[in-house]
């Protein structure tokens, strides 16, 4: 799997444009878990993320912290029904979207929901998160 991701693999499995399909993540924001979603061509800008939520510092949680909370494996996390209900920031990119895709639990498995139900469902906040990719470098 080198080079790739669980996102970017489900994108290209079900035909679609990597922008609509958004990878979970979770994050330490000022020493709380906090789930953070942005488009799997696209990568957390942490800075962003902690200034989004009123907080001086964001850091990747620990794999066994984040599996922890949600219930859920490395690379199949979902921002639905975790193990504890944690935050949820989006990237704001996903409103201009009329269907997004998040993990449904596990690693592959992806559910297609409108924007509005995921912000609605998960009580998410949207924000400018996401650094892009660029593909050549």
């Amino acid at each position: 799997m080198a080079g790739s991701s669980y996102g970017e693999e489900a994108a290209q499995a079900l035909g679609i444009d990597a922008a609509c399909v958004f990878k979970t993540l979770v994050v330490s924001v000022d020493g709380h878990l906090t789930i953070a979603a942005v488009p799997v061509n696209g990568s957390l800008d942490l800075k962003s993320l902690a200034a989004a939520v009123g907080a001086r510092k964001a850091t990747m949680a620990e794999p066994a912290d984040a599996e922890r909370a949600t219930g859920y494996v490395v690379g199949g996390i979902s921002p639905l029904g975790g193990r504890t209900r944690l935050p949820v920031v989006l990237d704001q990119s996903v409103l201009a979207l009329d269907v997004v895709y998040v993990s449904a639990g596990r690693r592959g498995l992806q559910v297609s929901l409108a924007p509005s139900d995921l912000v609605t469902v998960t009580q998410a906040r949207t924000a400018p998160l996401a650094r892009r990719i660029c593909p050549n470098g």
